[in-house]
Parts: C-alpha cells; structure tokens; sequence
C-alpha cells in the first residue's frame, strides 16, 4: 500500500481543476493496470467543486509503477476554463509518493479498533474495521476506515501518520525552503514529468 497526494500547492483555481482532472485520469490509468484506489482526505478548492488537494491510497502489484508516474511536477496546458481571457495556459500542480516509513515501528503506535461509521451515525458494516491509531513519541493520532479489513486500515494509518511526521518536518524547514524557492521556481516550473493537455486532460506520452 502507497500513499500518493496530488496538490495545487499554492496555485490559482486553474490547478485545482487540473487536480480534479488527474484524480480522474488517476482512476482511469489505476483500473488498467488493477491497482485499487481509495481516497483517504480531499481537501475542497475555494469554489468548492474542485480539489485543492487529495490524498489516495494505491493497492496492487502494479501501485508503485502507477504512483511513480505521478510523482513531481505535474503540467496541464490548456486555455483557462473559468477566465478565457487569460493569456496564461499552463498550470503546475504536483504529486507526491509516502512509502513505508523504517523508523515508524509498529510498537511506537496505540492502535484502537471500532466499527466503521457512515454519513448520520450509520454503520458501514457490522465488524470492528475501523481504526484510531496514535504514535506514542509525537500524539500525531489518525482515524482510518476507508478500507474493509481491520489488517488493511492499520496499515494506511501507519503511512498517514509517517505523512504527517513527514509534514511536520516540512514545516520545520519552511524558512530554508523559502530562501531556496525563488532560486529553484523557474526550474521546478519548467520540468514536469507529465504534460496533459487542453480540457480533455489528453496525456502527452
């Protein structure tokens, strides 16, 4: 099981709606390979009807194939949707991988099981699946219900937590990053893994 998040960033609402868009083509390129997808958050853009970000789990032999491919800078080049007039028409957004994590042991995390729970109090299913596990050294704690079996969601709340150990660190180096950021803009923004283009969200391959 990978973690895979594809993000705006800081971008305009152009680059949520190509998040939007490649969570699509996500699903599409995932099922051809027999990958399973779940979405773990999904963070709502400022219209709302896009993503600012989403954060997926990827399961199956071919998941670290897919989630590679969508790893770095991302481009969509196409004329902009909601302001035509715009001379602008190419939109960064990025993916990013959290693989297993070494120095997070399953002795330094509580785990606690529960049944899954549904919109308005509902239950998911009538087994114990759902998980809270907290990581003793930071209090980081996590809810995972979004996969069937009890074994399946601990292991997505061991990776949501490296991630957020992982965002915790980031925050840490915020001010190095921004010192280095200007310098390295112009080359992150001009090397994209993948393009896609116009409103199709065609891959260019």
């Amino acid at each position: 099981m990978l973690l895979l998040q594809l993000s705006s960033a800081q971008g305009p609402v152009e680059c949520e709606i190509a998040v939007t868009k490649a969570l699509r083509q996500l699903y599409r390129e995932a099922e051809t390979l027999g990958v399973r997808i779940s979405i773990v958050e999904q963070i709502a853009g400022y219209g709302g009807n896009h993503c600012k970000s989403v954060l997926t789990s990827l399961n199956g032999e071919q998941a670290e194939e897919l989630a590679q491919r969508w790893t770095g800078t991302l481009l969509w080049s196409c004329k902009s949707p909601d302001r035509p007039g715009h001379k602008r028409k190419n939109w960064y957004f990025a993916g990013q991988l959290f693989s297993p994590a070494q120095d997070v042991m399953e002795g330094e995390i509580r785990f606690e099981t529960m049944r899954s729970s549904g919109p308005g109090g509902q239950h998911v299913n009538t087994t114990d699946s759902a998980v809270r596990a907290t990581h003793l050294a930071t209090g980081i704690s996590v809810k995972v219900q979004s996969e069937r079996s009890q074994h399946d969601n601990k292991r997505l709340a061991r990776l949501l937590i490296q991630q957020r150990m992982e965002a915790r660190q980031q925050q840490g180096e915020e001010q190095l990053r921004q010192e280095r950021r200007y310098a390295h803009h112009q080359v992150e923004r001009g090397n994209p893994v993948r393009t896609f283009s116009g409103i199709t969200f065609t891959p260019q391959e």
